[in-house]
């Protein structure tokens, strides 16, 4: 017997829990930096050692992060359910919990490219300084989608949340588009679930659940609820 699809789109709110800053909150800074000082290509382009520098001490605190009990409760999930994890998020705390198919929006902590070349992909686990070169000659940089930039997997998944039988939405304020427009293709008629301390606005559907607790506390919430389609 197949299992249901169940696909997943996360954001900043689930990582925040394991003591990941994001920028949604307060007072839209990001670890004390404006977004279009360090994450965009102009910024860059600008101050390439400010935005390495950054990009740096975020890659050290996602090494000391630890997956909290939503990470290792969607990978949970796995046992009943063919899951999809869709993520805004840069850190590798969905895999480091045991998730097995994990898709990253918006690129990942540990993985750097070249600026003259986008499509190969290196792993990163300590720091990129200016002057570090890929083998085409071209200074190195992390591979992160930044505000401004196209978002190549977004074409990727858009085929895989057509074809969800089940839609979870959890820690995101769906206000980063594209991601946020995701929500828009998930067939009629499929549940869709939205978990997080301060719920996003929805368009009201007879098949939207929400549960507004943090990620960590609301899904054995979550669970529950999903225990009906096993």
């Amino acid at each position: 017997m197949n299992k249901p699809k169940l696909v997943i789109l996360s954001g900043a709110g689930i990582s925040a829990e394991s003591g990941l800053k994001t920028f949604r909150d307060g007072d839209g800074l990001w670890e004390d930096h404006r977004v279009e000082d360090v994450a965009t290509p102009e910024a860059f382009a600008r101050d390439p050692q400010l935005v390495l520098n950054f990009y740096n001490f975020r890659r050290k605190a996602c090494a000391t992060a630890q997956p909290n009990a939503g990470h290792i409760g969607l990978a949970a999930l796995e046992k009943d359910f063919e899951v999809t994890i869709i993520t805004q998020n840069i850190d590798d705390l969905h895999e480091r919990a045991g998730s097995t198919n994990v898709h990253h929006l918006h690129g990942e902590i540990f993985k750097m490219r070249s600026v003259g070349d986008e499509d190969t992909i290196y792993d990163i686990r300590t720091e990129i300084q200016l002057g570090d070169l890929a083998p085409d000659g071209h200074q190195l940089r992390p591979h992160i989608v930044w505000f401004g930039e196209p978002v190549p997997k977004i074409y990727e998944v858009m085929p895989i949340v057509q074809q969800a039988d089940i839609f979870v939405v959890i820690g995101t304020s769906l206000l980063v588009y594209p991601a946020a427009g995701l929500v828009d293709l998930v067939p009629y008629g499929k549940p869709v679930f939205v978990l997080d301390k301060k719920l996003p606005p929805m368009k009201f559907s007879p098949y939207l659940q929400a549960i507004e607790k943090p990620a960590s506390e609301g899904i054995q919430d979550l669970h529950k609820a999903l225990a009906k389609f096993i």
